[in-house]
C-alpha cells in the first residue's frame, strides 16, 4: 500500500446521508461543524494543509502553522476549518476567508480572526493508519494536546438522537454517526461515516424552469418581500414528483423576480413547493436546498 504521508494525492473518506437520527451501540456520534473539510501533513518542520479536492490551502491559513507545535512525528489530521462570527460557527466567514489572496489581508485575519481546525481523524502516524478501527484511531488522536488553533472534536457514545436535539436547538449544522469498527476507506463514500444535518423547511413558490442538456429540470425559487417577489435558488425537480409535469406544462410568463434575469422559462408564480435548506446566505440564498413536497 501507498505510503499516504509521501503521496498525499489522494482525497478525504466521504459521507452518505441520511434524513433522520438514530441511537445504535456500534456507533459513536460528533457535531458536524460548518466549515471546510481539510487534510493536514504535519511534522515539528513542516506542515501542508489540504482540501478534499486536493487543492493547496497552506498560504491561505497561517495560522494553523502553531499545529507544529504538537506533533513530533509524520501525521495526517483530518477534520474542519472552521470561522466564527458573534461566537457561532460560520461558513460563510470561512468562505470569505478562502476567497482572499492577498498576503496582508490573510496575515490581518489569521491575527484578528484566526481560523480553527476541528480535528475528528488521525489517518497517519509515521505510518499508515487508515486499516485500524476507528475506536483505536480515536485513542491515537487524543494523545494530542488542543491549542489556540487546533481542537479535537468531543463523540457521544450509543445516543445519537439526543445529540441531534441539542444541536437542534442551537442551530447547528448536523451531527455525523461513524461505525466504531469502521475503517478510513481512502477516496470512498460509505456507511462508515453518515451525516444527518440539521435541514429548516419552508414553503416557496416556483418562478421559473430551465431544462438541462440532460433533460434534468431545475425550477427558480422565490419569495415575496413586501410585495417584490425575489429569487432565492434553484433546485433540481425529479421526474418521478407530480409538480414535474405541472411545471412544465405551465404556460410561459413574463420573468416575475425583481433580483433574477437568467434565459430560463419564467412562469407565473403560483405554485408552491416545501423546500429543505441548511440555511440563508446573506444575500438571502439558499444553501443546499431540497424539493420535498407540495
Amino acid at each position: 500500500m501507498m505510503d499516504l504521508f509521501k503521496n498525499k494525492e489522494f482525497g478525504p473518506m466521504l459521507l452518505n446521508e441520511i434524513e433522520t437520527p438514530f441511537d445504535s451501540k456500534e456507533y459513536v456520534y460528533e457535531v458536524k461543524y460548518d466549515g471546510i473539510r481539510a487534510l493536514i501533513f504535519v511534522n515539528d518542520k513542516s506542515i501542508k494543509i489540504q482540501s478534499r479536492n486536493k487543492q493547496d490551502l497552506t498560504n491561505l491559513f497561517p495560522e494553523l502553522n502553531k499545529i507544529k507545535d504538537i506533533v513530533d512525528k509524520n501525521v495526517i489530521f483530518d477534520g474542519e476549518i472552521i470561522s466564527f462570527k458573534n461566537g457561532r460557527p460560520s461558513f460563510l466567514e470561512i468562505q470569505k476567508r478562502i476567497r482572499i489572496k492577498n498576503y496582508d489581508k490573510i496575515n490581518y485575519f489569521s491575527k484578528n480572526n484566526p481560523v480553527i481546525f476541528m480535528a475528528f481523524d488521525i489517518i497517519y502516524e509515521n505510518k499508515n493508519l487508515n486499516n485500524m478501527k476507528l475506536i483505536e484511531r480515536k485513542k491515537i488522536l487524543n494523545k494530542y494536546q488542543d491549542n489556540d488553533v487546533f481542537v479535537k472534536v468531543k463523540m457521544i457514545d450509543t445516543f445519537g438522537i439526543k445529540l441531534f436535539k441539542s444541536i437542534k436547538k442551537l442551530g447547528l449544522e448536523g451531527i455525523v454517526a461513524k461505525l466504531k469498527n469502521g475503517l478510513y476507506h481512502i477516496n470512498k463514500r460509505t456507511d462508515d461515516f453518515i451525516k444527518i444535518k440539521n435541514l429548516k423547511e419552508e414553503e416557496f413558490i416556483i418562478g421559473g424552469y430551465e431544462i438541462k442538456k440532460n433533460k434534468a429540470v431545475f425550477i427558480s425559487l422565490g419569495t415575496y418581500i413586501e410585495n417584490k417577489f425575489y429569487y432565492v435558488g434553484k433546485v433540481l425537480l425529479p421526474k418521478n414528483n407530480y409538480l414535474y409535469n405541472k411545471v412544465i406544462n405551465e404556460s410561459k410568463s413574463k420573468n416575475y423576480f425583481c433580483n433574477f434575469n437568467e434565459k430560463i422559462n419564467y412562469i407565473k408564480p403560483s405554485i408552491t413547493c416545501n423546500i429543505r435548506y441548511l440555511e440563508k446566505t446573506s444575500n438571502n440564498y439558499l444553501r443546499h436546498p431540497v424539493i420535498k413536497d407540495i
